[in-house]
């Protein structure tokens, strides 16, 4: 394989993984960042939402060697805590007995994953340089220096962009080439980020090892352990509406609505009013588009390509993944980057808009389902029919979280799946009898109507 000169625009978690795969198949890599850089003291930028890394990011980890070293920088969540209006606390395991997602810091991992690209002597990174234009058919970036304003030129072989859900290089591909397709759409949701903070001795005021879940059925708060006892917290709230970011407008009616709906969080929180109304509040976008590449000169990868909604927890691991997949491209196709970008974007587009979509039905699931009866009964069916049929009958949440199995696939399981307990609930008295032996031959015979068996 002949080395490449490649333009990677951003160091962000894709763009940083990414381009050690590229380091290590002998290609010179030039990372250009829009940001400072994180890492120096006085850094003020980015956003410290937390993030939930599973096993398809832990995966595109492994195949560069970097799996263990970001283990730990990251805290295994189990399952689900539900925090009921009342005080009441449900907990709800995410798949077996020792699997988890991992809690960890979006600027910590960036941070680290920096590092070690910083590492490599074929990786280069250049922070401060916004790129705002791309010559598809030359491969020539335009930047702009951040702190000078200097505007520049860099042509290389290929350029790849990671630069985020505002991509420059996608925007060129809209305007400069025909038939692209894109779509952009918003949540009526946006959130603020909260804290809640550690007891003495950096103790943890709630359990530490599960996502903790605060549903309210048109919004819901959740927090995630950070390693200093504290909890990043995420408000997701309606922009507008009798009971919104717009309607609370003073400190009175924040401290009344938080007391009223999270006074658990109110009292661990001493600060969360002053918080509410210093944080900024941010939007939620889902991006959809094709192509994804342009000749053998140009690739989007990670939120460039397809970000979507937080709430599987998978804008990070979807990045991970096309990293992954880009990385098995490389060794398959070799110098041929015409067949090596074309069957990247065949592969990973349809899975792309799968998560997408998933994420958009997971916020309804946490926010409106996860304290549902028939919900609750649904996952502990799930849980059974998984023991005593473990290659046959497995959720879509632990093929989307715990396995590596297509995006799209899981979809599809999904929709099977769905039907399969529209009937599963109608069994009389399904609610005491689930778990009794008389009921077992009612599942397998409808495992087997919906081809699970």
């Amino acid at each position: 394989m002949s080395s490449k000169n490649i333009s990677l625009v951003g160091a962000g978690l894709v763009g940083s993984l990414l381009s050690m795969y590229l380091a290590k198949r002998g290609h010179k890599v030039t990372i250009f960042e829009r940001r400072s850089d994180m890492r120096k003291a006085g850094y003020v930028g980015g956003r410290s939402i937390n993030l939930a890394l599973s096993h398809r990011g832990f995966n595109g980890l492994r195949a560069i060697g970097l799996e263990e070293d970001i283990r730990k920088v990251g805290i295994p969540m189990y399952g689900r805590v539900i925090h009921q209006i009342s005080g009441e606390i449900q907990y709800q395991a995410y798949g077996k007995e020792d699997e988890a997602i991992f809690s960890v810091s979006r600027g910590g991992l960036n941070k680290r994953l920096m590092e070690l690209a910083d590492m490599h002597p074929n990786i280069n990174i250049q922070f401060d340089e916004r790129c705002y234009d791309v010559d598809l058919d030359t491969a020539t970036c335009h930047f702009e220096n951040m702190l000078t304003h200097e505007k520049h030129e860099v042509k290389s072989d290929v350029v790849i962009s990671a630069d985020g859900a505002f991509s420059a290089a996608r925007l060129a591909m809209q305007t400069k080439s025909d038939r692209f397709e894109y779509s952009q759409k918003y949540l009526d949701q946006g959130y603020k980020e909260l804290t809640i903070p550690a007891g003495p001795n950096s103790e943890y005021l709630l359990e530490k090892n599960a996502l903790h879940i605060w549903p309210r059925h048109n919004y819901m708060l959740i927090a995630l352990p950070n390693l200093d006892g504290t909890f990043t917290c995420t408000l997701f709230f309606p922009f507008e509406g009798e009971v919104s970011f717009a309607s609370l407008k003073t400190e009175a009616q924040v401290r009344n609505f938080l007391t009223t709906q999270f006074p658990d969080v109110v009292k661990l929180s001493p600060n969360v009013v002053q918080e509410y109304m210093a944080n900024p509040n941010g939007a939620l976008v889902t991006v959809k588009c094709f192509p994804w590449v342009y000749s053998d000169k140009l690739a989007l990868l990670g939120d460039a390509a397809h970000a979507i909604v937080p709430f599987f927890g998978q804008g990070m691991n979807a990045g991970f993944e096309d990293c992954f997949e880009f990385g098995n491209l490389m060794e398959k196709h070799g110098d041929n980057w015409v067949e090596l970008l074309n069957e990247f974007q065949h592969i990973r587009k349809a899975n792309g808009d799968a998560i997408a979509d998933m994420a958009v039905e997971n916020f309804i699931e946490m926010r409106d389902k996860v304290a549902d009866p028939k919900f609750l009964l649904r996952k502990k069916i799930e849980a059974k029919l998984n023991k005593l049929y473990p290659e046959n009958y497995v959720s879509k949440y632990s093929l989307v979280s715990f396995s590596t199995k297509p995006y799209r696939y899981a979809l599809e399981m999904g929709f099977r799946q769905d039907a399969l307990f529209e009937k599963v609930l109608a069994i009389p008295s399904i609610e005491t009898n689930w778990n009794s032996e008389e009921t077992l031959p009612q599942l397998e015979a409808l495992l087997k109507e919906y081809k699970f068996l």
